[in-house]
């Protein structure tokens, strides 16, 4: 790899990278930081234009060939030098076996060798299995791959390990544009709630990409049902909405302190 500074997202699902990431994606891609995504899921057991049955849904199969289509659009809508698939089930990541993800996620670590890696937070966002299952795989990865891996791959360590963070007000305007987040696992529904404010550590300003990640957003056709009402709202709340990111920095090697962060690669810049 080359000595620029690179940054790899490690989600669940195609349209993860835009709707909650894409921000950050954008804003470095455009400052020339190399981006890599890895997607665990091929997003199969969703929606598609908002029904899961019906005489035009394509069905599992055909909606996972639809979906990576839409992941590899998006990403490259947003700057993503490469996006690896893992190719696990949708909807059924936490029942992947630790190890094997684990293994496969720090291999892509040490061949990328990214100094920074972002996922979603112990919360999940809104609860979900699979969002929680990749936070716990991606941070173990992290650990796993600063040690010798298989077929002579060199140890890497990750300099610092993001996870997505929700404020309050940020909160508030996704509420406003999606209205109630959540999940419904085992008979439970499971409901975002923002962080405390105490708790964010980075906040990343990445309006001036709005409409980049507006762009990417609206690649996920197989999902415009649950986005179409989107389109109608202000510049200032798009800005808002895909300019606006904050963090948990759960782990640096390179700096800390209770100072809030503007730049993920805080520590890092020469």
């Amino acid at each position: 790899m080359s000595g620029s500074l690179r940054l790899m997202a490690v989600l669940a699902h195609p349209d993860d990278e835009s709707l909650g990431f894409g921000g950050s994606l954008a804003k470095y891609a455009a400052e020339g930081v190399e981006t890599f995504l890895v997607t665990a899921t091929r997003g199969e057991r969703g929606r598609f234009r908002g029904r899961r049955d019906g005489p035009d849904y394509p069905g599992p199969d055909a909606l996972a060939v639809i979906r990576e289509g839409e992941l590899r659009a998006a990403a490259a809508v947003l700057g993503v030098r490469e996006v690896t698939l893992l190719g696990y089930g949708d909807q059924d990541l936490d029942r992947a076996a630790p190890g094997e993800a684990i293994d496969r996620i720090a291999r892509r670590l040490r061949a990328v060798r990214p100094h920074v890696v972002m996922t979603f937070g112990p919360d999940g966002a809104y609860g979900h299995p699979d969002h929680i299952a990749i936070c716990q795989f991606t941070t173990a990865a992290v650990a796993a791959a600063a040690g010798p891996g298989p077929d002579e791959q060199s140890p890497h360590a990750v300099s610092k390990l993001y996870y997505m963070a929700w404020s309050d007000a940020d909160w508030h305007v996704y509420e406003d544009a999606f209205t109630k987040m959540g999940s419904n696992v085992d008979g439970v529904q499971r409901l975002a709630v923002p962080w405390p404010d105490w708790s964010i550590t980075t906040e990343i300003d990445a309006r001036p990409h709005w409409q980049t990640v507006w762009r990417a957003v609206g690649c996920h056709q197989s999902q415009v049902a649950t986005y179409e009402r989107l389109a109608s709202l202000s510049a200032e709340h798009h800005q808002t909405l895909w300019g606006h990111q904050c963090f948990y920095r759960a782990m640096s090697l390179v700096n800390g302190g209770r100072r809030r962060e503007t730049d993920l690669f805080e520590g890092l810049r020469s």
